[in-house]
Order: C-alpha cells, then sequence, then structure tokens
C-alpha cells in the first residue's frame, strides 16, 4: 500500500476494482481540514475520465506497469497492432482502450505501450510527431495581409490540422500530440 501523496502522472492505480492511469493531479492543503490529492484519471479498460480526491491519510495500491517501446505496424479497423523492435512479439490493443491518441498514428510510429501481466493496456505517443502534408491549397498572393493566417491541410496519415498560410503540400511539418496542433515546419 502506498500514500497518495507518492501520485505522479503517467502512475497506474488499482482503485474499485479497475486499472486507472493518473493524467493531471494537483496536491491541495486547504486552511482547515487534511491535505489532499486532487486526480484526474482514465480507466485503462473502458477509456473513462473521472476526477477523484485521495485524502492523504488513505492508502491506494500502484501496480506494476511495464512500458515498452514498439512500433506501431496497422490495424483491422478495431484491433491496432504493434511490435518490439528487440523480441518482434506483436501486440494488439483495442480502438477504445488507445483513445483519441489513435488519429496520430502512423505506419512505422515508434510509441510506448504500457504492459500489464502480459497484456497491453493502452499506449502514449510521442509528444511531436513529423508528418508530411499530402493536400492543402496553395497560398494566395496578398493573403497573409491580415496577420496570422492559417489553412487546412491533411497529413499522410488522413488527419486534418490548419497550418500557416506558407506551408505547402509535400513539406513535412511536426504536430504537438497534446494540443493536436501545427509547431513547425521541419527543415530539410
Amino acid at each position: 500500500m502506498s500514500s497518495p501523496n507518492d501520485i505522479k502522472k503517467g502512475i497506474v492505480i488499482n482503485y474499485e476494482g479497475g486499472l486507472w492511469v493518473v493524467v493531471d493531479f494537483q496536491r491541495v492543503s486547504p486552511g482547515k481540514g487534511s491535505s489532499f490529492v486532487r486526480t484526474r484519471m482514465k480507466n485503462l479498460q473502458t477509456g473513462k475520465m473521472v476526477e477523484f480526491n485521495f485524502k492523504s491519510a488513505e492508502s491506494i495500491t500502484f501496480e506494476d506497469v511495464q512500458y515498452l517501446k514498439m512500433q506501431y505496424l496497422f490495424n483491422d479497423g478495431n484491433f491496432y497492432t504493434f511490435m518490439d523492435n528487440t523480441s518482434y512479439d506483436q501486440v494488439s490493443i483495442d480502438k477504445e482502450s488507445i483513445g483519441d491518441d489513435v488519429k496520430y498514428l502512423k505506419d512505422g510510429l515508434e510509441v510506448t505501450v504500457a504492459m500489464h501481466d502480459g497484456a497491453a493496456l493502452t499506449i502514449q505517443v510521442p509528444k511531436k510527431i513529423a508528418y508530411t502534408i499530402i493536400y492543402t491549397e496553395p497560398a494566395v498572393k496578398g493573403d497573409t495581409a491580415s496577420g496570422n493566417v492559417t489553412k487546412e491541410a491533411e497529413l499522410d496519415n488522413g488527419l486534418k490540422v490548419r497550418v500557416p498560410i506558407f506551408i505547402n503540400q509535400g513539406e513535412s511539418v511536426v504536430i504537438n500530440t497534446e494540443s493536436g496542433e501545427y509547431v513547425e515546419r521541419v527543415s530539410k
């Protein structure tokens, strides 16, 4: 048993019979009463998000989870397959367990897979990923007169994002997976 004061982002807790990963947390020390840890957690089996407060005096159970670097291979509609590049073992994870990160997957992308008791639970994608733009409208002379102008671009994995007007088809851009926004153009 552990103390809620040991909670960190990304740690897995056995709570109410399920495995929950801590997405965000905050330690709170009110003027009156005992301190507590406010958490935002995601159920690894269902993807459900909850907010829960743990009193500092409570005991909680942290689960032993291994994080392995794996490469994304393919999907069959519902399951996404990843391969360990050292052992060549493959694991499949359903779309619901991956959640919103599924839209950032592309062939060959290296992700971190959370494993518990030999079963793949979920993935963590890199914070920044480079993609190639397969389609965007060309810039028209005079479009930049109004300042920070963006346009929609389709990336090589099918994701659509807003990019600055000067970005052209065929160029590579970096996308922030936490916000889903354009970060920078990849220099050649």
